[in-house]
């Protein structure tokens, strides 16, 4: 009887770490930057999530694969992390939701997965070195040659992200909340307002979330006119604007950081999540800035100034904002590990925004409140 020949995969960090290891994904060359996540389940929602574009996301979970994949998962249409890379890979999956492998699902979204690799070892360098660039392949064992390709490819705060995974067209979402405790999803509530989503990246939980809040939910693409935004806000067309998540460097986009500047001066109501969080300060005159290794996973304390508790948090980010935009904006929550600002609601304007994912997938619901103060906002 044959065995079946194991795929080998090789890996090259800008440290100059060199690694063996194997391959349960797509057969490829890829460049990406390399970050872990320290989420305990979810792979398939962390995969599908567009602000992990340009991303090769190691997991601390030692066991992935287990649950499989089923299309209720889906953070959006697709895959859009440049690769995985796990301690143990699980092909034997088993649940009653399950519809697929996760190997079969990188395959076909064309994204590597490489496995029996310590993750351990991994995510202590990064921890101590920071989040860097690296490149993987299943085609070319050789360093040398590697190393050339890598220092020979842009790296990911040169590219602008935003323009692979926004939408193409404007569109309608009208799904509410996913109820666990049914699997299904739950019966939209009556709109009570009209949000227009600036997509970045946008996760589909977070739109799910918004509707849920009772409000009727139009996603545009990045490229978006302000002053086409204005017309329609000042002829009571729509209430607010959300500023959605996605991939990459912020100061990278300054289109978009010139038009989200025009809403600015309208005073139309708005709420900013994560990259969303990100672009009002810059279009605030405050430049953000790269944390060593980032935010990644779904244990994060963050502090709530206004309330005294501490919620656990989701998130994922590489940048964050400078603290001396308190001179125009309070800060609403604060991160429990480094300090550094979760939230902020601006001074003499109805704008609000938080740095974690408080829509929750994966992830804890401790968050999930504040989908409702957006929709109280756009009422008062």
């Amino acid at each position: 009887m044959s065995m079946k020949v194991v795929k080998k995969a090789w890996i090259y960090l800008e440290n100059g770490t060199f690694l063996e290891a194997n391959s349960f994904g797509a057969e490829d060359t890829v460049v990406g930057e390399i970050v872990f996540n320290v989420s305990m389940s979810g792979y398939q929602e962390i995969m599908s999530d567009p602000s992990y574009a340009g991303q090769f996301v190691t997991f601390t979970a030692p066991e992935i694969g287990n649950v499989g994949v089923n299309s209720q998962d889906m953070e959006s249409k697709a895959a859009h992390a440049k690769g995985m890379i796990v301690r143990k890979y699980q092909k034997r999956y088993s649940n009653f939701r399950a519809e697929g492998s996760l190997a079969d699902f990188l395959k076909e979204q064309n994204v590597m997965g490489i496995c029996d690799i310590d993750t351990r070892y991994l995510t202590k360098m990064l921890r101590c070195e920071g989040a860097m660039m690296m490149i993987a392949s299943t085609e070319i064992s050789d360093k040398a040659e590697l190393k050339k390709i890598l220092e020979n490819s842009p790296r990911i705060e040169d590219v602008n992200y935003i323009e692979q995974v926004s939408t193409k067209t404007p569109y309608r979402h009208i799904q509410s909340v996913y109820n666990e405790r049914a699997f299904e999803y739950n019966t939209a509530p009556k709109s009570e307002a009209n949000i227009v989503v600036l997509d970045f990246g946008v996760k589909t939980n977070i739109l799910n979330e918004l509707v849920g809040a009772k409000m009727s939910v139009e996603v545009i693409p990045n490229n978006f006119s302000a002053d086409d935004l204005i017309n329609r806000y000042n002829n009571k067309e729509i209430d607010g604007v959300f500023l959605s998540n996605g991939p990459g460097d912020p100061l990278v986009l300054k289109d978009e950081q010139r038009e989200i500047k025009k809403l600015i001066a309208a005073k139309i109501p708005m709420f900013g999540i994560c990259l969303g969080h990100q672009l009002l300060s810059i279009a605030h005159g405050y430049d953000t800035f790269k944390l060593k290794f980032g935010h990644h996973g779904g244990n994060q304390p963050v502090k709530n100034i206004k309330t005294g508790l501490v919620e656990i948090t989701a998130q994922n980010h590489n940048y964050n904002v400078p603290e001396n935009i308190v001179e125009i904006a309070e800060v609403t929550h604060v991160n429990l590990f480094d300090n550094t600002i979760e939230g902020l609601r601006y001074n003499n304007s109805p704008i609000f925004s938080v740095q974690h994912h408080p829509e929750s997938s994966p992830g804890p619901k401790e968050s999930r409140y504040i989908f409702n103060e957006f929709f109280s906002l756009i009422k008062r």
